[in-house]
Protein backbone atom coordinates (compact mmCIF):
# COMPACT_ATOMS: atom_id res chain seq x y z
CA UNK A 1 0.00 0.00 0.00
CA UNK A 2 1.05 3.60 -0.54
CA UNK A 3 1.29 4.08 3.24
CA UNK A 4 4.30 1.70 3.15
CA UNK A 5 6.15 3.88 0.65
CA UNK A 6 9.43 5.38 1.93
CA UNK A 7 8.92 8.87 3.42
CA UNK A 8 11.55 10.57 1.20
CA UNK A 9 9.17 10.20 -1.74
CA UNK A 10 6.65 12.62 -0.27
CA UNK A 11 8.72 15.80 -0.60
CA UNK A 12 9.79 15.10 -4.21
CA UNK A 13 13.46 15.62 -3.34
CA UNK A 14 14.55 12.25 -4.72
CA UNK A 15 13.98 11.76 -8.46
CA UNK A 16 12.87 8.52 -10.07
CA UNK A 17 9.54 8.11 -8.36
CA UNK A 18 6.69 7.91 -10.85
CA UNK A 19 2.90 7.98 -10.73
CA UNK A 20 0.75 6.11 -13.20
CA UNK A 21 -2.67 5.03 -14.35
CA UNK A 22 -4.73 4.56 -17.47
CA UNK A 23 -6.79 7.06 -19.42
CA UNK A 24 -9.87 5.14 -20.47
CA UNK A 25 -11.57 6.06 -23.74
CA UNK A 26 -15.09 5.89 -25.10
CA UNK A 27 -17.34 3.12 -23.77
CA UNK A 28 -14.41 1.71 -21.75
CA UNK A 29 -13.13 0.29 -25.03
CA UNK A 30 -9.75 1.98 -25.37
CA UNK A 31 -6.94 3.11 -23.12
CA UNK A 32 -3.60 4.89 -22.84
CA UNK A 33 -1.06 4.25 -20.11
CA UNK A 34 0.21 7.39 -18.43
CA UNK A 35 3.39 7.76 -16.37
CA UNK A 36 4.66 10.99 -14.79
CA UNK A 37 7.86 11.47 -12.82
CA UNK A 38 7.17 13.33 -9.57
CA UNK A 39 10.25 15.59 -9.48
CA UNK A 40 10.51 16.64 -13.13
CA UNK A 41 6.86 16.16 -14.17
CA UNK A 42 8.20 14.29 -17.22
CA UNK A 43 5.42 12.35 -18.99
CA UNK A 44 5.61 9.03 -20.79
CA UNK A 45 2.54 7.73 -22.61
CA UNK A 46 2.12 4.01 -23.18
CA UNK A 47 0.39 2.81 -26.33
CA UNK A 48 -2.20 0.16 -25.43
CA UNK A 49 -4.15 -0.31 -28.65
CA UNK A 50 -5.81 -3.62 -27.83
CA UNK A 51 -6.70 -4.60 -24.33
CA UNK A 52 -5.86 -3.53 -20.81
CA UNK A 53 -5.48 -7.00 -19.34
CA UNK A 54 -2.75 -7.38 -16.73
CA UNK A 55 -0.24 -9.13 -18.99
CA UNK A 56 -0.52 -6.52 -21.73
CA UNK A 57 -0.26 -3.55 -19.37
CA UNK A 58 2.68 -5.09 -17.49
CA UNK A 59 4.60 -5.80 -20.68
CA UNK A 60 3.97 -2.31 -22.10
CA UNK A 61 4.89 -0.56 -18.84
CA UNK A 62 8.03 -2.69 -18.47
CA UNK A 63 9.13 -1.91 -22.00
CA UNK A 64 8.55 1.80 -21.44
CA UNK A 65 10.23 2.07 -18.05
CA UNK A 66 13.33 0.03 -18.81
CA UNK A 67 14.56 2.67 -21.28
CA UNK A 68 15.32 4.83 -18.21
CA UNK A 69 18.55 4.59 -16.23
CA UNK A 70 18.20 2.62 -13.00
CA UNK A 71 18.46 5.73 -10.78
CA UNK A 72 15.28 7.03 -12.41
CA UNK A 73 13.28 3.86 -11.71
CA UNK A 74 12.54 3.92 -7.99
CA UNK A 75 8.77 3.46 -7.42
CA UNK A 76 5.36 3.56 -9.04
CA UNK A 77 2.08 4.21 -7.21
CA UNK A 78 -1.02 2.96 -9.03
CA UNK A 79 -4.71 2.65 -8.24
CA UNK A 80 -6.18 -0.72 -7.35
CA UNK A 81 -7.35 -1.63 -10.85
CA UNK A 82 -6.81 -5.16 -12.09
CA UNK A 83 -4.65 -3.95 -14.98
CA UNK A 84 -1.60 -4.07 -12.70
CA UNK A 85 -2.31 -7.48 -11.19
CA UNK A 86 1.11 -8.59 -12.51
CA UNK A 87 2.90 -5.99 -10.38
CA UNK A 88 5.26 -8.60 -8.91
CA UNK A 89 6.48 -9.61 -12.35
CA UNK A 90 6.73 -5.93 -13.31
CA UNK A 91 9.02 -5.39 -10.31
CA UNK A 92 11.21 -8.31 -11.33
CA UNK A 93 11.49 -6.98 -14.89
CA UNK A 94 12.12 -3.34 -13.99
CA UNK A 95 13.29 -3.21 -10.38
CA UNK A 96 10.41 -0.82 -9.65
CA UNK A 97 8.21 -1.54 -6.62
CA UNK A 98 4.52 -0.75 -7.06
CA UNK A 99 2.54 0.90 -4.29
CA UNK A 100 -1.24 0.78 -4.44
CA UNK A 101 -3.29 3.84 -3.53
CA UNK A 102 -6.22 3.78 -1.18
CA UNK A 103 -9.62 3.63 -2.90
CA UNK A 104 -11.12 7.00 -3.87
CA UNK A 105 -7.93 8.88 -2.91
CA UNK A 106 -6.75 10.74 -6.02
CA UNK A 107 -4.63 13.15 -3.95
CA UNK A 108 -2.23 10.27 -3.29
CA UNK A 109 -1.08 10.68 -6.90
CA UNK A 110 -1.25 14.44 -7.28
CA UNK A 111 1.25 14.66 -10.15
CA UNK A 112 -0.74 12.09 -12.11
CA UNK A 113 -4.03 13.88 -11.50
CA UNK A 114 -2.54 17.19 -12.67
CA UNK A 115 -1.04 15.52 -15.73
CA UNK A 116 -4.34 13.79 -16.46
CA UNK A 117 -5.97 17.21 -16.58
CA UNK A 118 -3.38 18.37 -19.13
CA UNK A 119 -3.83 15.19 -21.16
CA UNK A 120 -7.60 15.70 -21.31
CA UNK A 121 -6.86 18.73 -23.53
CA UNK A 122 -5.65 16.19 -26.09
CA UNK A 123 -7.89 13.25 -25.19
CA UNK A 124 -11.25 14.58 -23.93
CA UNK A 125 -13.42 12.22 -21.90
CA UNK A 126 -15.67 10.14 -24.10
CA UNK A 127 -13.33 10.05 -27.10
CA UNK A 128 -12.08 6.87 -28.70
CA UNK A 129 -8.37 6.85 -27.90
CA UNK A 130 -7.82 3.61 -29.84
CA UNK A 131 -7.46 5.68 -33.02
CA UNK A 132 -4.31 7.25 -31.56
CA UNK A 133 -1.06 5.71 -32.76
CA UNK A 134 2.18 5.38 -30.82
CA UNK A 135 3.47 8.32 -32.87
CA UNK A 136 0.45 10.41 -31.82
CA UNK A 137 1.18 9.64 -28.18
CA UNK A 138 4.87 10.47 -28.61
CA UNK A 139 3.91 13.85 -30.11
CA UNK A 140 1.58 14.66 -27.20
CA UNK A 141 4.19 13.60 -24.64
CA UNK A 142 6.78 15.74 -26.43
CA UNK A 143 4.48 18.76 -26.33
CA UNK A 144 3.90 18.34 -22.59
CA UNK A 145 7.56 17.64 -21.87
CA UNK A 146 8.73 20.75 -23.72
CA UNK A 147 6.14 23.08 -22.16
CA UNK A 148 7.72 25.36 -19.54
CA UNK A 149 6.12 24.95 -16.12
CA UNK A 150 5.84 27.50 -13.35
CA UNK A 151 6.37 24.73 -10.75
CA UNK A 152 9.75 24.04 -12.42
CA UNK A 153 10.82 27.72 -12.42
CA UNK A 154 9.83 27.92 -16.09
CA UNK A 155 12.03 25.03 -17.13
CA UNK A 156 10.54 22.14 -19.04
CA UNK A 157 10.14 18.58 -17.80
CA UNK A 158 12.48 17.48 -20.62
CA UNK A 159 15.19 19.89 -19.40
CA UNK A 160 14.82 18.63 -15.84
CA UNK A 161 14.98 14.97 -16.87
CA UNK A 162 17.98 15.57 -19.14
CA UNK A 163 19.81 17.23 -16.24
CA UNK A 164 19.18 14.18 -14.05
CA UNK A 165 20.46 11.84 -16.75
CA UNK A 166 23.53 14.00 -17.42
CA UNK A 167 24.36 14.19 -13.72
CA UNK A 168 24.45 10.41 -13.34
Amino acid sequence: MISERPPEITDRAVPGHWEGDLIIGKNLGSQIGTLVERTTRYVMLVHLPGTRDAATVRAALSQTMTVLPAHLRRSLPWDQGGELAEHKRFRIETGIPVFFCDPASPWQRGSYENTNGLLRQYFPKGTDVSVRTADDLARVAHELNTRPRKILNWQTPAQRLAALIDAA
